[in-house]
């Protein structure tokens, strides 16, 4: 059975020469289990770390922006660490760099673009995490601001990733960058002869007895038009929305009440009438038909 002296004069081999440094098996065989456990104590720290400020009650984009600079950090050192321990010289990593800068010069500038973009994204943080965003026509709650792109889920559902260059270059529609208040409108078209002010005073009410609605500012009823078939009122009003789905649930509960409150005051809501007018008289003209 070989003796520890001999197991450690076999690990000490030099099984190979980087320029005029040594390697031996040692060395060789440290760096995997060196890579694996500072990995495993990294993403261990980081989310400890995610704790401790979410305890904290720190900024979940905050949150994300210190895990993302440990990591890669730690990373980077880990990644020094596994070199120092080959005695490997960082100046040996002179032409591969210059040959990276080369390749990023031509083939990988959209990577870079988002890239630097994501963390543009997370720094001055005009799109955060819970954001409700408008992108062309998508709309979607923001999941997760990542270093190459965004994650969107999409109100029916669906996850997009949207590369963090577009949502700098394009006009994007943040509908809760500065608070969760948004404007929304109801109209409604009753017949022509029907009460105008007992309409605009039970739409308004109809308003004001949803608990969603802000009292301030506070529902505004407009009589907007005489329109061709009904007496067109729109009816603004602020509500604390979190997603489109909000916004359509809340408009839906208002009109369910407007109906009921129009049904016991006797008021109609106007559908699309025509008029049908015959002029003159109608000339039926006969002949007679040989019969055989």
């Amino acid at each position: 059975m070989p003796s520890f002296d001999d197991i450690m004069n076999a690990l000490n081999t030099v099984v190979l020469h980087l320029g005029d440094r040594p390697v031996t098996l040692l060395q060789i065989l440290s760096v995997p289990i060196l890579l694996v456990l500072g990995f495993l104590l990294i993403r261990w720290a980081e989310r400890a770390i995610s704790r401790r400020l979410d305890k904290i009650s720190v900024n979940p984009d905050l949150i994300h922006m210190i895990r993302r600079v440990f990591y890669i950090v730690a990373i980077a050192l880990l990644a020094f660490t596994a070199l120092d321990l080959l005695n490997v010289p960082l100046t040996a990593f002179a032409f591969v760099s210059g040959a990276v800068a080369i390749g990023v010069g031509f083939g990988a500038q959209n990577i870079i673009n988002n890239f630097i973009s994501g963390w543009i994204l997370m720094w001055e943080r005009p799109i955060r995490i819970g954001d409700f965003l408008e992108v062309g026509e998508t709309r979607g709650t923001v999941e997760a601001i990542n270093t190459r792109s965004t994650r969107i889920r999409r109100v029916d559902g669906v996850h997009l990733l949207i590369p963090n260059s577009q949502l700098l270059e394009n006009m994007v529609v943040n509908w809760t960058l500065v608070d969760r208040r948004t404007r929304t409108t109801v109209r409604v078209g009753v017949a022509y002869g029907s009460p105008v002010r007992q309409v605009a005073e039970l739409i308004e009410q109809a308003a004001t007895e949803h608990q969603a609605v802000l009292a301030d500012p506070a529902p505004l009823v407009v009589f907007e038009d005489f329109g061709d078939n009904a007496l067109v009122f729109d009816l603004y009003f602020w509500v604390l929305a979190n997603a489109d789905r909000d916004l359509r649930v809340i408009r839906s509960d208002i009109r369910f009440r407007i109906e009921a409150m129009f049904g016991e005051a006797d008021i109609t809501i106007a559908f699309p009438q025509r008029d049908v007018h015959i002029d003159g008289s109608v000339h039926v003209t006969s002949s007679a038909v040989p019969s055989g």
